[in-house]
């Protein structure tokens, strides 16, 4: 998390904590119904499947436009409104819905679900390990994130190398890495919580944090699928 809270410690900070961390949570449970509903929508619309992945320019343009916003929301957190970074948090949702309906289109519908529900499980166990656990995940954090630069690497240099084994070796470790990120995403977003005296800055935190614990469980749930998903015939 690269957001700047400079705040002191709130006196409340344990209550504080839990109201912020509901927050992020119902924030997001909507960005997640609405990346479904996008993808179930796109996904049955011949003409915006057409548009969109029948045209290039404007796949890569939804991508960069998914990149953008993540980007705004990080770096100009501070100086959004409350109102500007939702809206963004659920354009980006949209998005990622948009890119996501392909995903109904390669995988069966009961693949797809029960990925997702295992997703699910094994996010909720690892958050709630990060909420609650004494111990400092700084240090290990740290190291998921380089690891996730290596794996971000290693599956570039792949899409040139096509090596099925590097794939599979790619798939276990992205999933390994992102649980891995929950936890620690989790303690990030509590302690920071702590910090944030006025409603303003809670409100913008949460939004944060529903981004970021979004993003863990896209990418866990995107790795695990290449696992347990069934192509359509």
């Amino acid at each position: 998390m690269n957001e700047n809270f400079n705040y002191v410690q709130s006196p409340n900070a344990g209550t504080l904590a839990n109201k912020v961390m509901r927050r992020v949570y119902v924030k997001m449970l909507v960005a997640m119904l609405v990346t479904a509903a996008t993808s179930m929508y796109v996904s049955s619309n011949e003409a915006i499947l057409q548009l969109i992945f029948g045209n290039s320019f404007v796949t890569i343009g939804l991508v960069i436009s998914q990149i953008a916003v993540v980007l705004v929301l990080s770096g100009r957190l501070n100086k959004l409104s409350i109102t500007s970074a939702t809206l963004l948090f659920y354009l980006y949702s949209v998005l990622t819905g948009v890119v996501f309906s392909s995903i109904l289109l390669l995988y069966t519908a009961t693949s797809v679900g029960m990925t997702f529900l295992i997703t699910a499980g094994v996010f909720a166990a690892m958050s709630i390990y990060g909420f609650t656990t004494s111990n400092d995940l700084t240090k290990f954090g740290s190291i998921m994130f380089m690891a996730l630069i290596g794996l971000i690497i290693c599956s570039v240099v792949n899409i040139f190398l096509k090596s099925s084994g590097m794939e599979w070796i790619i798939s276990l470790a992205g999933v390994a890495i992102f649980i891995g990120l929950t936890a620690w995403d989790t303690q990030k977003i509590k302690n920071a919580a702590m910090y944030a005296t006025d409603g303003t800055s809670a409100e913008k935190l949460a939004t944060f944090g529903a981004l970021s614990l979004y993003l863990d469980f896209v990418n866990l749930f995107l790795y695990l699928l290449r696992f347990f998903g069934g192509s359509r015939d």
